[in-house]
């Protein structure tokens, strides 16, 4: 009898992706201080902008944005995605380029960041130290691992 357990594989939500890509895009265009526009996003995520608003309804049937003339907004659940998002993504740049010492692989990091759930993006920031800058010198959003430390460095070279 085999005692080794039997290996699992997933299969990736392609769709999940691409709404997690976008409320990742909206979050770091509001966090560089620039107007969300149709353009911005399409720019952003290098697609045509009739698919940007095509997602866009999408999201917005989802509660995930207000999409409207006015312009994009993120809903508060929106929000939340697209900051997890953004600081999985910032976490594993510092993992690459403070621990592991290897050249950051963007697109590695974006293969897996939608991959990682609360527990391990928590573990992975407790044992990098809670960085509150990432390699670019971007912002790293807080999570419930940094609200319960005191003293948490600005960034990865304190």
């Amino acid at each position: 009898m085999d005692i080794r357990k039997e290996e699992k594989l997933f299969v990736g939500t392609a769709e999940a992706e691409h709404v997690e890509m976008y409320l990742k895009a909206i979050w770091h265009i509001r966090e560089r201080g620039d107007d969300v526009k149709i353009s911005t996003i399409a720019k952003i995520l290098n697609i045509r902008q009739p698919s940007v608003v095509q997602m866009l309804k999408k999201l917005n049937g989802k509660n995930l944005v207000e999409y409207n003339k006015a312009g994009v907004n993120l809903t508060e659940e929106g929000e939340k995605i697209g900051a997890s998002m953004l600081r999985n993504s910032r976490l594993l740049e510092v993992l690459m380029d403070s621990a592991l010492k290897v050249e950051i692989d963007e697109e590695m990091v974006c293969g897996i960041e939608h991959h990682m759930n609360k527990q391990f993006t928590d573990a992975l920031c407790t044992m990098l130290g809670h960085p509150r800058k990432s390699p670019h010198n971007h912002d790293i959003p807080m999570g419930e691992c940094c609200k319960k430390i005191k003293d948490i460095p600005k960034d990865i070279s304190d």
